[in-house]
C-alpha cells in the first residue's frame, strides 16, 4: 500500500500548489491513500467548507487539523457533516466532530487515521494525548481491524512526537508530525516497524515566517508592537510531506521517505516511486 501525507497547507498559495500538482502525484504514483493537514488553509487561520470540499476533490481522502481547526466558526458546524474532516481527538468530549476514522484506499484497504494534538508548549490544553492514542488502539489493530494505522499527531515539541512514536511502534503504520511547518529530516522506520517523521513541514511560501508574510512577524518581534494583522505569505509554494511504503501483509512500513517539490527548499523525492 503506497500513502502520502502532506504537511499544512498555508493560505491560498498552499491550497493552489497541493490542487495542482496532487491529482498527477496520484495517478503517476498509484497512491492508494491521501491525508492533507488543512488546519492554516483559510488565510493560515482554519479552513472552510469550501477548502475542505475541494481538497477532497483535489485527491486527498482525509483532512487532519491541529490547534487552529476551530478558527473558521463554520467548522464548529460543517464538522458534524463530513466524515473525511478530522479534528484532535483529545478535545472534550461534545466538542464537535470527530478525530478518528477508518477509510476505504484505492486498493481496497481499510485505514485507520487518527488526529492527535500534543501538550506540551500547546494551547488549548487538551486531553492526554498518550491515554488518547491507547483508548482507539485498545478494540483492534493492525492485521485483524486495520490494514494500516495513521496517526498525525499535531504538536509543539519534537522530545513528546519522538516518545509518542515509540509509544505507538509496532502498532501503527505511520506516525508524522505537523504544526511547526518546518520539515524535519530524521524520518525512519522505527524499531517495531513503525515509519516516523517529526514534522512534515508545510505546504506554502517558504519566503515567509512560517507561512505568514514576514513584515508583521519581524516586527513584532524587532517592536514588541503589532502593527497589523498576520496575512499568509502568496510566493509560490513548496509541497512537503512524508511517503510510505505500507505492507500488505503487516501493515507495518517498510520505506518511508520525504516529498518536497517547489521553488525553496531542496526537492526530495522518493526513490522508489
Amino acid at each position: 500500500m503506497r500513502l502520502l501525507f502532506l504537511g499544512d497547507m498555508v493560505g491560498r498559495s498552499g491550497r493552489n500548489a497541493v490542487y495542482e500538482r496532487l491529482p498527477g502525484l496520484i495517478s503517476d504514483h498509484k497512491l492508494d491513500f491521501v491525508i492533507v493537514n488543512g488546519e492554516n488553509a483559510a488565510g493560515g487561520f482554519g479552513i472552510t467548507e469550501a477548502i475542505l470540499t475541494d481538497t477532497l476533490d483535489a485527491g486527498a481522502d482525509v483532512v487532519t487539523t491541529g490547534n487552529h481547526a476551530w478558527d473558521q466558526r463554520e467548522a464548529l458546524v460543517f464538522a458534524d457533516r463530513h466524515a473525511q474532516f478530522l479534528r484532535p481527538a483529545n478535545f472534550p468530549k461534545g466538542t464537535p466532530g470527530k478525530g478518528m476514522g477508518v477509510y476505504e484506499a484505492r486498493n481496497g484497504a481499510r485505514v485507520m487515521v487518527s488526529n492527535v494534538m500534543g501538550r506540551v508548549f500547546m494551547a488549548p490544553d487538551l486531553d492526554d494525548p498518550f491515554a488518547c492514542a491507547e483508548e482507539q488502539l485498545a478494540g483492534g489493530g493492525l492485521g485483524s481491524e486495520f490494514d494500516a494505522v495513521v496517526f498525525d499527531f499535531h504538536a509543539e515539541a519534537t522530545s513528546e512526537k519522538i516518545c509518542f512514536g515509540h509509544f505507538v511502534d509496532g502498532r501503527a503504520s505511520l506516525v508524522v508530525g505537523t504544526h511547526t511547518h518546518t520539515p524535519t529530516a530524521d524520518h525512519q522506520i522505527l524499531s517495531g516497524g513503525t515509519a516516523y517523521l517529526s514534522d512534515a513541514g508545510m505546504c506554502g511560501d517558504y519566503d515567509s515566517s512560517l507561512g505568514m508574510d514576514k513584515e508583521e512577524p519581524l516586527n513584532r518581534f524587532l517592536s514588541k508592537i503589532p502593527k497589523g494583522r498576520f496575512e499568509a505569505a502568496s510566493g509560490p509554494a513548496t509541497i512537503c510531506g512524508v511517503a510510505v511504503e505500507i505492507s500488505d501483509r503487516t501493515g507495518l512500513a517498510e520505506k518511508v521517505a520525504p516529498l518536497r517539490i517547489g521553488p525553496r527548499l531542496a526537492e526530495a523525492f522518493p526513490d522508489w516511486w
